[in-house]
């Protein structure tokens, strides 16, 4: 098998437990997103911050902590079907649950005005947008499910913990991505529009389902695992992924709000003292404002 086995609750060489480190780091980020509610709401007490999205959070992060934490985590080391489970929690659902957070719209709140102007202009860099593009997240995401579970790559990463770790950080660095791009509250100045995020969305689940369908059948999948937990893991990306997928659609269509239509016979004149108006207004100073999905602002 290609899963590495740790001892009994404990990391390599060392007493402390192998679950205290990713334990400690997500009782970290939730407080300091936490902290960014906290600031966000004493600069602006009128506008303040949507529990829900705080719900999203850390809904999240407990995604995380599940698939991170016993029980799950040591199933994960020692079953393909357990590694599955953990690659549809950290790859799939959490990132779902932290995009709709709007981390990147908090901490806009949050910060000051001349520091939230300078990550305005990184949002607008050009190498931003090729990152925040659906087709860069749909490659790093589902593309790379081809890579490694056709190649000796997966059991190779598995051998190893660190590279193991890594393989964790790729799975929800590029679900965040391609959640983002799809359907995430957050400003996104180069994401396409809707129809063609339902495209790539379409892409991601015709992908999941061939590849599972290929893993359940054994053409060409290089694991190291028995052949039932190849198709138990099959089987709950197939039908795990098409539920990640649905929920992933059902937040596009909550985010999606279509354009007003102009008025016919208005004259130029009037259209051009509505846009410098608007301009005058100057809401987030060059981002497009950011819609609450989340029934709170």
């Amino acid at each position: 098998m290609g899963h590495h086995v740790h001892g009994p609750g404990h990391a390599a060489g060392s007493g402390t437990p192998d679950w205290l480190p990713p334990a400690l780091l997500l009782l970290a980020v939730s407080g300091a997103y936490l902290l960014l509610v906290r600031r966000a709401c004493h600069r602006n007490p009128v506008l303040g911050w949507s529990r829900r999205r705080t719900g999203f959070f850390l809904g999240g992060t407990l995604l995380l902590g599940v698939a991170l934490l016993p029980p799950v985590a040591p199933f994960a080391h020692a079953d393909f079907r357990g590694h599955m489970l953990q690659h549809l929690l950290i790859g799939m659902y959490a990132p779902l649950a932290l995009v709709l957070a709007a981390p990147v719209t908090l901490l806009l709140r949050a910060l000051p005005p001349s520091r939230g102007r300078r990550l305005t202009a990184v949002l607008h860099s050009p190498p931003a947008r090729v990152i925040a593009h659906p087709a860069v997240g749909l490659a790093l995401s589902t593309g790379g499910l081809a890579v490694l579970y056709f190649t000796p790559l997966y059991n190779a990463i598995t051998a190893d913990p660190a590279a193991h770790w890594l393989l964790h950080a790729h799975f929800l660095l590029s679900g965040c991505l391609f959640a983002h791009a799809i359907a995430g509250p957050d400003p996104a100045p180069a994401r396409p529009g809707v129809r063609a995020r339902l495209v790539y969305l379409g892409v991601a689940i015709a992908a999941h389902a061939v590849i599972s369908q290929l893993m359940y059948g054994g053409f060409r999948v290089d694991i190291h695992a028995p052949v039932d937990q190849v198709r138990g893991g099959a089987e709950i990306m197939y039908y795990g992924g098409d539920l990640a997928e649905l929920l992933l659609a059902a937040a596009l269509v909550a985010t999606w709000r279509p354009e007003p239509r102009r008025v016919a016979g208005r004259g130029a004149a009037s259209r051009g003292a509505a846009s410098r108006g608007a301009a005058s207004r100057g809401a987030w100073r060059g981002v497009a404002p950011v819609r609450d999905v989340s029934g709170g602002s």
